[in-house]
Formats: C-alpha cells, sequence, structure tokens
C-alpha cells in the first residue's frame, strides 16, 4: 500500500492545497461562487422573476429575493417534477431526493442538478477520502471495501422525465462503475428498503469481506452491528473485519453512542469522522481527528447565509454572508445552490467554533428546541447534558426525546419530561436526572433562570422506556432505516405522548 499511498497523496495534494486556501480567502471564494449562480440562473423562470440580470451585490440579491421554505418553492419544483426545463436551474432536472425532514411527515423532493452531484455531493465524499489521508498518510483504508448503510428509498420513476428516492439511491446510480470494486454490499441489497431485510442481507454478504470502513447515521449503524455479531457469535467487530479503521458518520450527534462505539470496536487506533451532508447539499466535514468542529466547505456550488436564531421569527431577520457570523452565535442556516435552491432555509442551526477557517458544530433543528417557558433549551444543549449525566453515572443512551410539562390546575409549575431508553441503565436514575438538570443550567442561562428555587420550572421528569420503545415509533411513523431520526426536543408533547403511549403498551404486555 506504501507505493498506493504515495500516488494518492500527490493526487490529492492540489486539492488539500485548495482546501487551505479557505483560511484566508473565505470571503472571495463565497463572493466568486455568488456571482457564478446568479449569471447561471438569470434566463430561469426564478432568474427572470427576481431579474437576476440585474443584480449587482449580494445586498441587492438579499433585498430583492425572499428566505424560502420547501412549500414556497414547492410549486416551481413540481414543474421540474413534470420535465419542464429552466425554472430554478438551467436546463432538465431528472433527479429528486426524497426526504420527509424530521418533524414534518411531508414528503420533500429536493432537485438534484447534474452540477450539484458532481461538484457537491460527490466532491464531498471524494474531500473526506483526501482529509482522512492528509491527516493518516499511512492509512490501509484501500486495500478493503467500505461498507455504506444508506437509505430505503431506491430509485423510482415519477414520470417518464424525473426521478426519485434517498440521495444515497440516487448517488448510486450515478457512480462510475469502479466504485464497485471498493464498497459494499452490491447495490442491488444497498437499494433493499426493507430495513430488517436489508441488514440480513447486509450481513451474509460482507461478513466474509475485508471491510476496512463503514459510514453512515450511528443509530442504525448500531443496530446492524449488533445484527452482526448476533449472527457471527463474535464478541466485537476487528474479530469479523480486524482491518477496521474508520467510521464516517452524520445525520445525528455522536457522542452519545460513542461508548457503544467504543465497545463494539475495542482499538484506540479506529477512526471517527463527522460529516455535514443532506439531500440538499454537503456542507462540512471534521478535518481535524482531535477536534470535533467540522470545516465549512466553501466551493460545493453552495453560497451560505446565516441568520441568528434570536432573529429567526423576526419579519425581515438579518441574513449575514460568511464573514460577518460571529463565533458562539446559534444561527439558521440558509442555501443558494447549484441544485436550484434559493435562499433556502434547510431547518438546521449551527454554531461556529472558529473562523478563518470557518469551523462549526450542529447544534439541532429551527424547529426543535423547547421554549415553553422561555427556556430556550436547544439539542446542543440537551446532547452535551445528557453526556454528563451518563459519564456521572456509568449510563449509555440509546435514544431519548423531551417536552413540556405544561402548567395546569394540578400542576402549577412547569417542567420538561425525558423519556429515555438506555443502553445500559444508570446506577441511579435520580443521580441521573440531577447530572441532566444541573449540566442544563450550566449551558443554558435562560433555564437556569426558570430552574431557580424552582420558580417558574420543576426538576426534569425522567421516564426509561423500555428496549425497542423508539424502534416501534419509528416504524409506525414509516421511518425505519435510512436517514431517518427521532426527534430530541420538540416544543408540544405530540412526539413525547406517542413514545409514551408505545412504552406503555410495551410495558403492559411484557
Amino acid at each position: 500500500m506504501t507505493i498506493v499511498n504515495s500516488i494518492i497523496n500527490w493526487i490529492n495534494y492540489k486539492r488539500i492545497y485548495q482546501i487551505e486556501l479557505y483560511k484566508e480567502h473565505a470571503r472571495e471564494i463565497q463572493v466568486e461562487l455568488f456571482f457564478d449562480l446568479v449569471g447561471s440562473a438569470k434566463n430561469c423562470e426564478w432568474g427572470k422573476k427576481y431579474d437576476y440580470e440585474s443584480i449587482v451585490s449580494i445586498r441587492d440579491f438579499q433585498r430583492r429575493v425572499p428566505i424560502s421554505t420547501y412549500e414556497e418553492i414547492e410549486p416551481y419544483i413540481s414543474q421540474m417534477i413534470e420535465g419542464k426545463k429552466n425554472i430554478l436551474w438551467p436546463g432538465e432536472i431528472k433527479w429528486f431526493a426524497k426526504s420527509s425532514g424530521t418533524t414534518n411527515a411531508k414528503s420533500k423532493f429536493i432537485p438534484v442538478s447534474k452540477e450539484s452531484l458532481d461538484e457537491c455531493h460527490f466532491q464531498g465524499a471524494k474531500d473526506v477520502l483526501a482529509i482522512y489521508y492528509n491527516n493518516f498518510p499511512e492509512t490501509r483504508v484501500l486495500s478493503g471495501k467500505s461498507l455504506t448503510l444508506g437509505g430505503s428509498h431506491r430509485v423510482n420513476s415519477m414520470n417518464s422525465n424525473s426521478f426519485y428516492g434517498d440521495l444515497s439511491a440516487i448517488m448510486i446510480e450515478n457512480l462510475p462503475f469502479w466504485t464497485d470494486f471498493h464498497r459494499t454490499p452490491p447495490t442491488e441489497i444497498a437499494l433493499i428498503e426493507q430495513f430488517e431485510k436489508k441488514i440480513e442481507e447486509i450481513a451474509k454478504t460482507t461478513i466474509h469481506e475485508n471491510v476496512t470502513s463503514f459510514a453512515g447515521v450511528p443509530s442504525w449503524n448500531l443496530v446492524l452491528m449488533k445484527y452482526i455479531l448476533e449472527c457471527t457469535g463474535k464478541s466485537n467487530l476487528l474479530e469479523v473485519w480486524p482491518n477496521l479503521e474508520v467510521f464516517i458518520h452524520g445525520g445525528i450527534a455522536f457522542e452519545p453512542y460513542r461508548e457503544q462505539f467504543k465497545k463494539l470496536i475495542p482499538s484506540e487506533k479506529m477512526q471517527y469522522m463527522e460529516t455535514y451532508n443532506a439531500s440538499e447539499g454537503f456542507f462540512a466535514i471534521q478535518d481535524d481527528p482531535n477536534s470535533p468542529d467540522m470545516l465549512l466547505m466553501l466551493d460545493y456550488g453552495i453560497f451560505y447565509e446565516f441568520i441568528s436564531m434570536t432573529e429567526i421569527c423576526s419579519d425581515t431577520p438579518t441574513a449575514l454572508p460568511i464573514w460577518e457570523v460571529e463565533i458562539g452565535v446559534n444561527y439558521a442556516i440558509v442555501i443558494s445552490t447549484n441544485g436550484g435552491l434559493w435562499r433556502y432555509m434547510i431547518g438546521d442551526t449551527v454554531m461556529f467554533t472558529l473562523k478563518n477557517p470557518y469551523k462549526l458544530r450542529i447544534t439541532g433543528r429551527t424547529k426543535q428546541f423547547i421554549n415553553a417557558f422561555g427556556e430556550e433549551i436547544i439539542v446542543d444543549n440537551a446532547e452535551r447534558a445528557i453526556l454528563a449525566a451518563c459519564n456521572e453515572t456509568g449510563a449509555i443512551v440509546s435514544e431519548y426525546s423531551a417536552g413540556p410539562v405544561f402548567m395546569s390546575d394540578s400542576a402549577r409549575k412547569g417542567s420538561h419530561e425525558w423519556i429515555v431508553e438506555f443502553e445500559r441503565e444508570p446506577d441511579n436514575l435520580e443521580k441521573f436526572t440531577n447530572a441532566l438538570d444541573k449540566r442544563l443550567q450550566e449551558l443554558n442561562s435562560d433555564y437556569e433562570a426558570k430552574r431557580f428555587k424552582s420558580v417558574t420550572l420543576e426538576k426534569p421528569k425522567v421516564v426509561v422506556a423500555n428496549k425497542g420503545t423508539f424502534m416501534l415509533w419509528l416504524r409506525d411513523k414509516g421511518k425505519v432505516g435510512g436517514q431517518h431520526k427521532v426527534p430530541r426536543l420538540s416544543n408540544n408533547r405530540e412526539y413525547l405522548d406517542e413514545l409514551l403511549s408505545i412504552n406503555n403498551e410495551n410495558r403492559d404486555k411484557g
């Protein structure tokens, strides 16, 4: 592998140099990209509507073009699905990534142009490898195969003009043939829609392969890993795949799952690399193995804007370009892309931890928070508090969700209720609850103020979920596998009450 690695590192050198330019030339890169996007779409229906031809500055663009949600651009996407050309992006769009989102059951169909496929999604995958090789030049990751647990929707035809499916399925359909030599399982198994059947077939196919890396959502990969250990009778994954060296993960926070992965893969040499990619685009990559923060990728055909969450409900929120963001502020992301999304709010929130280069961490969703009493708890607060409670009590959390307990005649003060499914239960649930509460107060001054002497908020209540409760909830929603995930926080009790109902049914059956 020494010669192979030398060749790959030589090929990657130019790309790593380009990424290094992010440090000094972020503004120039994004401004040039912005004008390329606007110039490309000036003759499209959308570009004509907002007179892209006459746009001379980013501020001009911001004044003229509204911030959009999916519901607002859906009529344009419907025309594209019907085969109409030059609507949001030049030419005809044939591919649409199906996404249900996290909190919205309605299916979304995100346009995937040839440019976004090649310059964003595929480039992101290549950059993950380039950055990994740059960090670990002696890696043997290409001596074996990469196991990818992708989505559950294979490519389907909507009509004679267009096709839809999970982004992973669309990428598989468009990959060059030679990639088959480096990935597993085969396409026909990777695209099985029924999740339980898929993991059965993956296990049969891959246990005799030389798997050196795997990729996907942590929670679903844990299901696959445990199934493989059950099938093989092995005690850990290194007994199945001795050359396994890296897990490339995304979709949900990894920290709550880290201890489970360490147990299943007991090696200090095992690497974990986070990516931030979605149907709408590939956004960021963890470029430093010693830091969980991710590098925002600036040249993938995506122009970024950021809105402070303190302004998100304003009629005229201020959207900032990358060079105007501040460290430590919670922002909603707005993107304009080479797939035809214009000032599109994707629903994620991030916080920058560094500038030049711009590094960030995902803090949650614009619709996933608890603010029933002015406490403004976000997903990042929740993840950190859960981790602290686990560290203090020896617990390992598999899944959780939380929501408010509203004031009523019988409850004169509010509180939060958490339903938690444990891989390993805490030595003391009361101690776990206290640690969770304490860490939330340390992380969030608004929560701390509401909890002071229990003036507004009582101590949170933690309900221990029976094993399998969250999986049953996902199955009931038709969201097993792929990028689907459990909503961590909600400002109402819809998800919480559904989960508690399923949990009670499980307990009664037991």
